[in-house]
């Protein structure tokens, strides 16, 4: 039982490394980042991820999963709000079933800080991300 603990840990942990996502959960946070947050969300409590040098929080709106991107200063780059499959722009699953990108998993609306829109469907081969018009933009691998 202790080796096949040990075993899940360690590849988990390498593969990790390896895929050049890692992510550090449960991060200090610099105060900043606390203070804008709280500032937006007041009263919400978060769990934090730290990637590329930016502070991400992910917590429960209105029963609804969000996330907040903020850049070491405070700065907020983007916020993502889960949105049901049909309020997705029509084409997008028109794009995922030409493409063969598989059935739409998860769906959310990402706004920029400028204000820029963005759809992301959550298909098998990772995260296809549509402008506001339902655009195909990129796919992030998973």
């Amino acid at each position: 039982m202790k080796i096949t603990t040990l075993i899940l840990v360690f590849t988990t942990g390498f593969s990790t490394i390896v895929s050049g996502q890692e992510k550090k959960e449960n991060v200090k946070v610099p105060l900043a980042v606390e203070k804008a947050f709280q500032k937006n969300y007041p009263n919400t409590k978060a769990k934090w991820e730290k990637e590329a040098g930016k502070y991400e929080a992910g917590f429960k709106q209105n029963g609804k999963k969000m996330s907040v991107l903020y850049s070491e200063t405070g700065m907020m780059e983007e916020s993502e709000i889960e949105i049901p499959i049909n309020q997705l722009p029509a084409s997008v699953a028109q794009y995922t079933a030409q493409h063969k990108l598989g059935k739409i998993k998860e769906a959310a609306k990402i706004t920029k800080a400028d204000g820029a829109v963005l759809y992301e469907a959550e298909v098998k081969s990772g995260d296809a991300l549509f402008d506001a018009k339902g655009n195909f933009v990129t796919i992030q691998k998973d």
